[in-house]
Order: structure tokens, then sequence, then C-alpha cells
């Protein structure tokens, strides 16, 4: 188990958002941090820390400029996700993207595509192709969740869909988007669910707020589930969780 560090970008700035809020109405919108530093800076400690399989996350237009600052000051170190698309793909790993995150290509009309998971798969190759599949609780169950985790789509997370689905990708990274943002906890359950039917890598992120949280990661998933922090660490204006503990699961 490791700790990957994150970039999140609204607006172009670095920002930590309660991701259950992304909604198209501007007003509803939840926001815990902006930052004063920009992209690269986080990059920037984020290399010479040794931090790597971190990503940058485009939340909505206007922060592509903003991403390839982030990706520019890491070279290789970090995934980038957010709109991507096959147009676009190879554009960002010739940025400097180690992988590219996909979630809404793979979702018209809220459907999954396997025909567009392969198309991309066989575009960028598996190997740097990350399946973001965040997200939300519906009768018991953990469904999909698409465009900016508004829209609930076909996919369920299970033991058939993982193995379908990792065929053509190299990992997953997996917001509980009920949690996200509020610094509340983590999502037992679905750590559990991860835990008994992803055999690839895959990044949990979502409510971690204390080194119990991450204990607990540790626990549920086996020490086999990575995880990232958003609101509760301190470089992003959190009180909870402070940046230079979790340096000790770099590795």
């Amino acid at each position: 188990m490791r700790f990957r560090p994150c970039i999140d970008l609204h607006n172009g700035c670095v920002k930590q958002i309660v991701g259950s809020t992304l909604a198209e109405n501007p007003a509803a919108l939840q926001t815990n941090f902006v930052a004063s530093h920009p992209p690269s800076y986080y990059a920037q400690m984020y290399r010479r820390d040794g931090l790597t399989g971190g990503h940058v996350i485009m939340l909505g237009k206007g922060n592509e400029a903003a991403a390839r600052e982030a990706l520019a000051a890491y070279p290789g170190g970090l995934q980038i996700g957010g709109g991507i698309n096959p147009e676009n793909a190879l554009e960002w790993l010739a940025a400097g993207a180690s992988k590219v995150i996909v979630t809404s290509y793979l979702f018209p009309e809220q459907e999954f595509s396997l025909e567009r998971l392969r198309g991309l798969s066989a575009l960028v190759t598996p190997e740097r192709l990350v399946l973001d599949l965040s997200c939300r609780r519906q009768e018991g169950r953990f469904v999909v969740a698409c465009n900016r985790w508004q829209t609930l789509t076909s996919l369920v997370l299970d033991l058939k869909h993982f193995e379908l689905l990792g065929e053509y990708c190299s990992e997953f990274l997996i917001h509980a988007v009920d949690v996200e943002g509020k610094q509340k906890g983590i999502d037992s359950e679905l750590l559990q669910c991860l835990a008994e039917n992803c055999s690839l890598p895959v990044t949990y992120a979502g409510g971690v707020s204390s080194i119990e949280d991450v204990e607990q990661i540790a626990e549920a998933g086996q020490n086999r589930i990575d995880f990232t922090v958003g609101s509760a660490l301190d470089i992003f204006g959190g009180t909870l969780l402070k940046y230079a503990e979790l340096l000790r699961y770099k590795e």
C-alpha cells in the first residue's frame, strides 16, 4: 500500500472540492480549499519527495494549461484525467503524463461501451490506461458515476466487471463519491468490495481524515490498495493529516 498524491484542478486553480457538489450550477459548489500556489508547486514537491503514481484531475473546462504546467514540472511522474478521449489521449501522454485516466467517454448515454474501451486501450495500450470507476452507493451496490460524478451509469462494481475491464487497463482509480471531500471517514464497505473483487492495482480516494483511516485502508485492502488524500491534508489547508506523515507510505 502506498500514498499517491493528487492535484485537482478547477477553473485553472488547484482546489479541493466536495465531489458530490460538482454540478452545473456554480452556486451549489462546495469548495474546501483554493491554493495560492500554482500546479507546478505541488508537482515539484511530489517529484522532490519521490512520490509516484499520483494524478492530475481536470474538473471541467479551462484546466488544460494548468494541467500541462503540472506535467511539465514532473514529466512521467503523474497521470492525467478529466475529459480524456481518443482525440486527446496521445497528446496528453506526449505532454508528460505517465498514464491517462478515463471515465465519461466510456459511457455514452450512461451505458457502458466495451467498444469504446477496446478502441482507447488499443490506441494508448493497456499499460498506459487507468479507468476511473468512481462510484456512488445505490440499493446496496456501488454504481459508477460519470459527468463530474453527477450521473449514475449502468456499470456496477463487481468481480465480473473488474475481470472484464482489467483486460484493457493497468489500474483503477476509485473515489467514494458519497464521502469524498467531507473529511468524515472512509467507506469501509467499498474498500471491502475492492479487496474481494479487484486484482489489478487500485487507488482509493474519499473521506481519508486520519492515520487510523489509513490503517483501516491497509487492513480492509489487505495492504494492496493504494490511497490518496485531499481536503484533510495540510498542504491543501487541512488540519487532520500532515503530508510529511504520509511520506512513509511512498514505497
